[in-house]
């Protein structure tokens, strides 16, 4: 079975968006660490992940989220998640792992790409 594993790229205003579609996983996690860093070597410091269509993550793709908010932070730039509430079935996959690694908190989590490249946007409560 061939599972498809997508990265898409997009600009918002000062604001690269990622969107990821697929597992994230042992494969598949190193296509978007690469992807992280073009965006970062490219000079663009605002980055969205748009997670809300992974429906399967492992300790690898958590891996890469941790080691894409180290870089961004490391040139002053920021890193932003979407993770819908209502993901796969009752809720993200992607952040019932984070959670249950208690990792969450780290990350700045939107439920969409319009609030995520807001401004002025509040990120959903941990």
């Amino acid at each position: 079975m061939v599972v498809s594993f997508k990265v898409t790229d997009e600009e918002q205003g000062d604001w690269a968006v990622l969107r990821v579609s697929g597992e994230l996983d042992l494969v598949t996690s190193p296509v978007l660490r690469q992807r992280v860093h073009d965006v970062v070597a490219d000079g663009r410091h605002s980055l969205v992940l748009d997670l809300s269509e992974v429906w399967f993550c492992d300790s690898s793709g958590v891996g890469v989220l941790i080691a894409a908010r180290r870089l961004l932070r490391s040139c002053q730039g920021t890193l932003r998640l979407i993770l819908p509430a209502q993901g796969a079935a009752d809720g993200s996959h992607v952040n019932k792992v984070l959670g249950a690694l208690g990792v969450r908190r780290l990350f700045d989590i939107h439920p969409d790409v319009t609030s995520a490249v807001s401004d002025d946007s509040r990120p959903l409560s941990a």
